[in-house]
């Protein structure tokens, strides 16, 4: 199992994300979305017990969302990582040919018309707009999607450790703790949301 040292440091390099330039700056619009209210009414005399409990079970959910997501690459690179170390021969024969594949497309021989294909999430509106749970679990997810590249050097480190655990429920308990990690300043932003 993962020692507490390496737990310790994988809740401090998700908090770590936290404070890199990209999410940091995010935290008013973030409060606002998960209020449900403008920036002038968290500053405000509204009542600050109702915007707060608005927020956190808000809050609750945009962190399940992007919990979600980073458990799921947690428990990917653990079975990526043992699928390639137990079928390594196959993988590299197949490899060669994907790669002399994808160079003959280039060099125009052969035309995949899967190369020129476009796929694109549609989400309604109304369900981002509003302060909802499902809203707030949505903008969870596309936060993990949208931000992984800005907080990718610190969540590539725990890719990697949790590549080499034993167990794909290690892997992904790794990146749950990391989650935990950048949740809680999250949580603890809407809980001081309001006045």
């Amino acid at each position: 199992m993962t020692s507490e040292l390496t737990l310790l440091t994988t809740v401090l390099a998700g908090l770590l994300s936290f404070l890199s330039p990209c999410v940091l700056p995010l935290v008013p619009p973030y409060l606002t979305y998960l209020a449900g209210s403008s920036l002038d009414e968290l500053t405000g005399e509204q009542d600050s017990r109702v915007i707060r409990n608005r927020a956190l079970g808000n809050a609750a959910f945009f962190v399940l969302g992007f919990t979600c997501v980073f458990v799921a690459l947690g428990a990917g690179a653990s079975t990526f990582s043992q699928v390639i170390r137990q079928n390594q021969d196959v993988l590299s024969t197949i490899a060669g040919i994907v790669i002399i594949a994808m160079g003959l497309h280039f060099l125009g021989v052969f035309r995949f018309a899967l190369m020129y294909r476009e796929a694109r999430v549609q989400v309604s509106p109304e369900i981002t707009r509003s302060a909802t749970a499902a809203g707030a679990f949505i903008m969870g997810l596309a936060f993990a999607f949208g931000w992984t590249p800005c907080i990718g050097p610190i969540l590539g480190v725990i890719l990697g450790m949790a590549s080499t655990s034993d167990t794909v429920g290690e892997g992904a308990f790794l990146l749950g703790v990391y989650s935990l990690g950048l949740g809680i300043p999250f949580i603890l932003a809407a809980l001081f949301a309001g006045p």
